[in-house]
């Protein structure tokens, strides 16, 4: 097979997990109608691995977790650490903060009951903590409609330095101040 190689190699670079020679193998064999040899495949694997073992690339092709993928030499990766440190300082919205905090106190949680704490729509703010993986889709509520629950992710958990969720601050019990300007009326019935 011409340009086997290529193929391979595209298959590794856009795959966002290791991909194994048997998924290779499958992807191949759909493409082309015919049989593909797993010592083919391997050959090309060979190919790709020395060509990127050439200092003239800052990444290599790897095998790990019974699978290939391409990473950054270790050379390099410091530059890397900085992007993802540069990418993690920038900073939450005041309603994402919000809708945030909402979930970590009453998760699980459906989107209807935060909106009903904060007294605003929060789709956006929920689609930017999804992106960012600060919360994650549970499943879904027995209630009306089946509507989504969210919890808190495991990268939360990380970015805040917390072993549980008992190791977020308490909540603290709010009570209505004795001498308050104004009263609330009381509320009348009518007949």
């Amino acid at each position: 097979m011409e340009k086997l190689d290529l193929y391979i190699e595209s298959l590794i670079f856009t795959s966002d997990k290791p991909i194994s020679v048997k998924e290779i193998k499958e992807v191949l064999e759909l493409k082309f109608e015919t049989k593909v040899s797993k010592d083919h495949i391997l050959e090309g694997i060979d190919n790709l691995t020395d060509k990127y073992n050439d200092e003239s690339f800052s990444f290599g092709l790897i095998e790990i977790n019974n699978g290939f993928q391409f990473m950054t030499k270790g050379a390099y990766i410091d530059v890397v650490g900085k992007n993802l440190q540069l990418k993690n300082k920038r900073k939450l919205s005041k309603s994402a903060l919000e809708t945030l905090s909402i979930v970590a106190y009453k998760q699980p949680v459906i989107k209807s009951e935060i909106e009903s704490i904060r007294g605003v729509a929060s789709d956006y703010s929920i689609q930017k903590l999804l992106e960012k993986e600060l919360i994650e889709i549970k499943g879904r509520s027995e209630g009306p409609g089946r509507p989504l629950l969210y919890i808190t992710s495991e990268k939360f958990m990380n970015y805040f330095g917390l072993k549980t969720l008992n190791d977020l601050p308490k909540l603290k019990e709010f009570e209505q101040a004795e001498n308050q300007i104004g009263e609330l009326a009381p509320i009348e019935e009518s007949e």
